[in-house]
């Protein structure tokens, strides 16, 4: 039996009576799922535009160099006679903004977690609009002569970026046998709003300047604002959803939901809440559970942000510096990443895959979903490893594989983190895990700085022997798969000889 046991800020709202409820446009039956489509599609739309706009960081380089952006670090130096001109310090100087948001772009993601699950959506999402439109704002009015701004701007974007999809990726709760799907997919989108700087390059190559696009893209604060206030709840939208759940402003006022907590474990659904319910953070932290993920992401997340921030050096050094070339390369690695959106609903088809299924006898939702997560593990790992393996080979017209290989395994890797992280963890403690399981990846993804001095610098601009490196490094990937399917097995025989540990 479910009881009221207390008025919970996790669902963001009290819920008034059913007289009110019925009274207010969109509270009940039909209006509830037109709001929650409504909720869906906008937010994939503010994804898909602007969540991860720094991954798209190869085009808008092409765009900033042709504008002489720290084009005072190029010098010209003389071999066989002739005299080239020697830009290894402007590519260091966009390597380095890209390393630093990049890093930014996981490890703010703790801090923002904590906010997210303790000031709950509005007051983070208020907060990433702040820093994106700042972000906008300063390329919009930079130069060449204060290439310096693009160290903050590149940094609050991400920053903004960040708190778009963290908040928007708890609308699978509205939709809870299709959740890891959706989770997938707005990860997805986050992928392919990279190619927003591909239509800003070939904005400015039709003639449009840098500074109205980007004023452009901070005026487009006001549809963020709107969402924040009228579409998305003050605090959390809570899982499992309580019946007749509803959020954001009701007839010119907002309410509260009181939510029903489960005191009574006389349910399979309430066993199992209260179950992930009793989890502490740090016993979570701790687990060689969120250990072995962390590796698993950590590997491939620096093969993918050591590929986005050389690309350009070493599109230079493929085509032997012919720009066209580089062009036309460039376009086509921005174009793939609009794919993103269709890879990544794939992985959450696989982690969904057993929803509407009867459990195995003694088997909890989270075993079940746990077990589920294996295969779209295994199948990101092999992504990995293939995508290090073309990028390691130094052949100009592989690399149109290589986009691909690159595109769908980033899709599998960030949309299958955020699901794993919801699926293996209590949801209470979602932002928390999620932003340190980001942050510490993050650390390990400064790596990427070195190898690029590296290349630049002994290896004479030749990716191959740190490429064959990464991708010896990836195969540390099938340890995750590999753990989660024995620490499934292990449960499963403990249930079988009635010692299951629930707090394992």
């Amino acid at each position: 039996m479910l009881k009221i046991k207390r008025i919970s800020d996790i669902g963001g709202y009290q819920r008034p009576s059913a007289a009110e409820d019925g009274k207010m446009l969109g509270c009940q039956g039909g209006g509830l799922r037109v709001r929650f489509w409504i909720t869906l599609i906008t937010g994939l739309v503010e994804c898909l535009g602007f969540a991860g706009l720094v991954f798209g960081w190869a085009s808008l380089v092409f765009v900033l160099k042709s504008q002489g952006y720290f084009g005072n670090l190029c010098a010209n130096s003389t071999g066989n006679g002739t005299i080239a001109q020697d830009c290894s310090g402007q590519d260091e100087q966009f390597s380095l903004i890209f390393t630093i948001a990049s890093f930014l772009n996981s490890f703010l993601t703790l801090p923002i977690g904590f906010l997210f699950d303790h000031f709950g959506t509005m007051v983070s999402r208020l907060l990433g609009i702040s820093f994106y439109t700042l972000g906008m704002l300063l390329i919009a009015f930079s130069s060449p002569a204060t290439s310096i701004l693009l160290f903050p701007a590149l940094s609050c974007i991400v920053v903004g970026g960040v708190e778009f999809l963290l908040t928007n990726m708890q609308v699978g709760n509205l939709f809870g046998t299709h959740r890891s799907t959706i989770i997938t997919l707005y990860n997805g989108a986050f992928d392919s709003s990279s190619a927003v700087f591909l239509i800003i390059k070939l904005a400015f190559e039709g003639g449009v300047a840098l500074r109205w696009s980007f004023l452009f893209m901070s005026c487009c604060a006001a549809i963020h604002l709107f969402r924040t206030f009228v579409l998305l709840p003050r605090k959390h939208i809570p899982y499992p959803l309580p019946e007749n759940y509803s959020y954001g402003i009701k007839c010119g006022k907002t309410f509260k939901a009181k939510l029903e907590m489960p005191t009574e474990n006389n349910s399979p659904q309430g066993q199992n809440t209260a179950d992930k319910t009793e989890r502490s953070f740090k016993s979570c932290f701790l687990s060689w559970l969120f250990m072995c993920h962390l590796l698993w992401l950590s590997v491939m997340q620096l093969r993918h942000y050591l590929f986005i921030g050389t690309l350009n050096p070493m599109l230079n050094h493929l085509a032997a510096g012919d720009q066209g070339l580089v062009s036309k390369y460039t376009n086509a690695f921005a174009f793939t990443q609009l794919c993103g959106i269709l890879c990544a609903p794939w992985n959450g088809l696989i982690m969904d895959r057993r929803k509407g299924k009867e459990l195995k006898p003694g088997e909890s939702e989270q075993e079940a979903d746990l077990r589920s997560a294996i295969l779209s593990l295994a199948l990101t790992a092999l992504q990995g490893v293939l995508f290090s393996v073309c990028a390691a080979t130094p052949i100009l017209p592989l690399q149109y594989l290589t986009f691909v290989l690159q595109v769908l395994n980033r899709s599998f890797l960030f949309g299958g983190n955020a699901a794993f992280v919801y699926v293996a963890f209590p949801p209470v403690h979602f932002g928390k895990l999620f932003g340190m399981m980001l942050a510490l990846s993050a650390v390990f993804s400064l790596l990427q700085y070195p190898c690029f001095a590296l290349v630049k610098g002994p290896l004479g601009g030749d990716p191959l022997y740190v490429n064959i490196a990464l991708a010896i490094l990836s195969l540390l990937a099938f340890i995750n798969p590999l753990y989660v399917y024995f620490h499934c097995r292990q449960r499963a025989a403990l249930r079988s000889n009635g010692n299951m540990n629930t707090s394992s």
